[in-house]
């Protein structure tokens, strides 16, 4: 497993980011098939902040927490890391088998018309632009890797259809499932 810290407006000794790594390396009791973790530690505000990202196969798991001490805010952010590792280990262990049809992911040329105004075009910018890789799976596993990362919505390609489909978080705590209509 690989380890990485990054520090931002902090500074850590490193007795203390062994201490980590050591705590760190015990996940792999519990789940062996993380392959990386990156450790951020920030400090803003007088609080230490600590965001832990691991990589387990493409499945990306993320735990975040605050403290005035850096140690207690790393601990609280490892049990969030460790709670959504045994939850993921005891949902691959009661999952049946899914088959998924033979899935293409050629895009036809028309699925994305362009129906934008020329005016719309010049008065919004694109500010920020993310890469990712988008993978097969069901909606239920879309919806949990979404609590999994923290996000709100999550883009996937779903087994089922062999179609492009997000998942969000409604406003009354439920789940909401985008499909495209042809």
């Amino acid at each position: 497993m690989d380890i990485r810290f990054v520090t931002r407006n902090a500074e850590t000794s490193d007795a203390i980011k062994d201490l980590m790594e050591k705590k760190l390396v015990k996940i792999e009791k519990f789940f062996d098939k993380i392959s990386d973790v990156q450790v951020v530690l920030d400090y803003k505000r007088g609080m230490n902040i600590v965001e832990i990202t691991a990589n387990a196969n493409g499945l990306v798991m993320r735990g975040e927490d605050h403290s005035p001490d850096m140690r207690k805010a790393f601990d609280k952010a490892l049990k969030n890391i460790e709670r959504q590792v045994k939850r993921h280990k005891d949902y691959l262990k009661d999952r049946t088998h899914i088959k998924t049809p033979d899935i293409s992911f050629d895009l036809p040329a028309d699925i994305f018309g362009d129906n934008r105004d020329e005016d719309d075009v010049s008065s919004k910018e694109i500010v920020k632009r993310k890469r990712f890789p988008v993978t097969v799976m069901l909606p239920a596993e879309a919806t949990r890797q979404m609590d999994l990362l923290g996000h709100s919505f999550f883009v996937f390609r779903n087994g089922e259809s062999g179609e492009f489909n997000v998942v969000y978080r409604r406003n009354d705590g439920g789940y909401g499932l985008l499909e495209p209509q042809e």
